[in-house]
This record gives structure tokens, sequence and C-alpha cells, in this order.
């Protein structure tokens, strides 16, 4: 079977969702750019070391790293904002202080900036709405209105469309998903709080401990809690 893109580009948190979302878009397409962000976030360091490492094993075309530094400047976020601390608990309902804000606009306004320039029909962001933190910009509405903001604010010489492969998957089919295509979760990293090893009980931790568990799996990254 054919691929579905010539070239696409694929946001690279190196976190859980965005590793199975860049699995995924191997599959459908022919050649493949990583773009991955820091912008001031607590595991600035050690989701960069993952971005590079996923980097390896799927080897794209190209990949390049973002250095911003307004979302630190800003604030407002516990990933950010040094005056506000990771909560360590169970995930609730409402926005958690880990939310940073409008964060995926950023992303792919650098992601379409460059799709732009190298000619990428798609955007691959491993956004997850059914079960995940309950962030405003995960939301389908959301990337159905950015790309009405692509298709308005740029030049139109070819479709630049958002792929959100596992925005309707539970982080247990994720999970699955990723196994199924062999993806690399020992290099991912989704800890909000700790560089070293994950800390196992921030909101992140947990939903990524819950998802391989609901799977019947483990986690193949190291956590604190299992050295106590």
């Amino acid at each position: 079977m054919g691929k579905k893109y010539q070239k696409a580009i694929v946001l690279l948190s190196g976190g859980m969702d965005s590793l199975v979302s860049a699995a995924i878009a191997k599959e459908e397409v022919q050649e493949l750019y990583f773009l991955h962000c820091n912008y001031g976030q607590l595991t600035e360091e050690r989701e960069q070391k993952s971005f590079e490492a996923i980097c390896q094993y799927y080897q794209p075309e190209e990949s390049k790293i973002c250095h911003w530094d307004w979302f630190k400047e800003i604030g407002g976020s516990a990933l950010t904002d040094s005056s506000l601390s990771v909560p360590r608990q169970e995930p609730s309902r409402d926005i958690p202080i880990t939310y940073v804000p409008f964060r995926n606009a950023n992303l792919l306004c650098a992601a379409v900036s460059w799709a732009e320039v190298i000619g990428a029909e798609a955007i691959y962001i491993g956004a997850v709405e059914e079960d995940s933190s309950g962030y405003p910009d995960c939301r389908e509405v959301f990337f159905r209105a950015f790309q009405k903001v692509i298709e308005t604010g740029t030049k139109n010489e070819f479709l630049i469309q958002i792929i959100t492969p596992v925005l309707h998957l539970s982080k247990k089919q994720i999970v699955q998903k990723g196994m199924e295509l062999g993806a690399p979760f020992e290099l991912s990293w989704s800890c909000y709080a700790d560089n070293e090893e994950a800390c196992g009980e921030c909101e992140s931790c947990r939903l990524r401990l819950k998802a391989f568990a609901e799977a019947g799996l483990k986690d193949p990254i190291v956590y604190k809690m299992n050295k106590r």
C-alpha cells in the first residue's frame, strides 16, 4: 500500500503520545521531519534527550529544535513557572496547573512555518482529548479551528493538514497501538517533574502508568518509586 503523504512534520516532545504519533506517521509518510521545542519546561533537558534518541531510532530526513523563552517569561504553568509546583496527586477533572497557556497553537505555528518552506502536506501532533488532562488546546474543536487558520493564513500553494492520530484514543489504546507498531517506549519521557528518574507521582506519570497497567504491560522506563 502506498504512503498517504510525501512529506510530513511530526511535533515530537519525546513523550509517549508524540512517540506513537511518530510511529503512525512512519507508516503513512514517505519523508518525515521531526520538530521539537524547548520552552523552559522543568524537564527540558530530559525531553530533548528523548527527542534525540527517537530521531536516532526513526531517522527522519531532518530534525529541528526550537528554543523559546517566552513561556518561561509569561509563566502561569507549573511546567515553566518556578513559583508554582507540579502537583503529585491523582488527576482531577479541572484544567490542571500544568497547562501551558496556548502551547499547542505555538507549536503548530512553528510547524506550519516549516511546512510552507519544505512543502510538507501534513503536520502530526500527539494531542489526546479522550483520556488526558483536559487541556483546552487538546480538543478536536481546537484543531478544526486551527485548520481554518492555516487555510486562511498561508500561501495556499498546497494543502497543509493537521493530523491528530491519537486524539480519540485512550491512553491504554495508545500503548497498545505503540506496541503494535514497535514504538520504542523505553526512549520516551512523560514525567513533568524530574529529569533523571520519573517521579511516578505527577499527573503525567500516573496516566502513563495506568495506561501500561490497563494494557497488561510493564512500562520500560525507571520510576523512583520502584526503588523504594
